[in-house]
């Protein structure tokens, strides 16, 4: 084989392990869809240390797990964006004030 074919079968082969990786790495551990008050609502897949959000305003984000001494929270880096989750309940907080702007989140059965 010629120091070509060898670099590009090399470099496929690392693409396929580090995508096979990455697969198991975002494998969800579970989902909620809350209802919250004022008609919004909340679709939560959780990950081993990330929440992925899709709220009713159409925005959608991935949120890292943060300290927290009691449920679950995940915040941006600034913390201007905060999910809480402690059982079948949720809200969000946002803005340097920490305005609650989804609450009584409630997990639908």
């Amino acid at each position: 084989m010629t120091m070509d074919i060898r670099l590009a079968t090399l470099t496929v082969a690392g693409a396929a392990v580090l995508f096979a990786c990455q697969a198991l790495a975002e494998t969800p551990v579970a989902s909620a869809d809350f209802k919250c008050a004022d008609g919004k609502s909340i679709a939560a897949t959780f990950y081993a240390s990330s929440v992925t959000l899709k709220l009713s305003d159409g925005r959608g984000m991935t949120v890292p797990q943060a300290m927290s001494a009691s449920g679950a929270r995940y915040a941006n880096k600034d913390e201007t964006f905060v999910f809480w989750n402690k059982g079948d309940t949720a809200f969000v907080t946002e803005g340097k004030d920490g305005k609650e702007t989804y609450s009584g989140c409630v997990a639908a059965k």
